[in-house]
């Protein structure tokens, strides 16, 4: 005849091997589910960012500020046409991870698009925008110093957002939790008395292009599903005195907001 395991005649051999079994599969069941939760706290403790924004607007100059990354290691990714990535330690086992799309309209650039707003999402956007102030760039085969107006600059930096704010929308909606945007002002050494005006030019509901482009991504994505902040961030070559003070203050500013939205304060 046989015996459950709830029989009161069943052995205490064979009652120990069924509390074993049932015991290793909790364990399995548990261990399965470990890297799962892992990555959720990794991916908590150190948000992954995008990094857009044109060509020659400084987006490598600002992540290696803020990564820390030498001079020397930095100088190797100059003009590179594939996306970097950089990681930004901080207190308390807290940091953040950048990737760096590419500027140029290539096909890199598309694909480093795709991969940080729809393959692997981010949890949060750095775009990065000079006020018409970005390094000129010569077009494909010619020769000669590279020059562009101010407006010009301008204009194709909105052609440039246009092709960003598609992408982050149809990440937005995706989400089941808002997306934050920062967009870093940068070069403002080059305009120091214009730096408000700026600012101000890039911001939600100051009536500029550029504001417009923000109304139609908020359009888009749904207002409450994006978290927009404006900032100056100026990382100067070579910085007198008064321009590294600033430089640093506005650094310190913008990492501390970025940690607020990641949760880290």
């Amino acid at each position: 005849m046989n015996r459950s395991a709830s029989d009161p005649g069943q052995s205490p051999r064979a009652s120990g091997l069924s509390a074993l079994g049932s015991g290793a599969g909790s364990l399995l069941s548990a261990l399965s589910l470990a890297p799962d939760r892992v990555g959720r706290l990794f991916r908590h403790r150190f948000p992954t960012v995008a990094v857009t924004g044109m060509t020659g607007a400084g987006k490598s100059r600002l992540i290696d500020r803020i990564s820390r990354h030498s001079a020397q290691e930095a100088q190797a990714d100059v003009g590179s046409a594939t996306m970097e990535r950089r990681t930004r330690k901080m207190a308390r086992g807290r940091g953040f991870r950048f990737r760096v799309v590419p500027g140029d309209n290539a096909a890199t650039r598309l694909w480093a698009l795709d991969e940080v707003f729809h393959d692997e999402p981010v949890d949060g956007v750095l775009h990065v925008v000079s006020y018409g102030h970005a390094t000129p760039r010569r077009p494909a085969g010619t020769t000669g110093a590279a020059s562009a107006s101010h407006d010009e600059q301008l204009a194709a930096e909105l052609e440039d957002w246009a092709i960003t704010a598609h992408r982050i929308a149809g990440m937005a909606v995706r989400r089941d939790k808002p997306v934050w945007l920062v967009i870093a002002v940068t070069k403002t050494d080059l305009y120091p008395d214009r730096v408000e005006e700026a600012v101000r030019y890039y911001s939600p509901g100051s009536g500029s292009p550029f504001s417009a482009r923000l109304d139609e991504l908020r359009g888009l994505a749904g207002g409450a599903r994006i978290a927009i902040d404006v900032l100056p961030a100026s990382v100067p070559a070579e910085a007198v005195p008064a321009a590294r003070h600033t430089s640093e203050r506005q650094i310190a500013a913008l990492e501390r907001r970025m940690s607020q939205l990641a949760g880290h304060l």
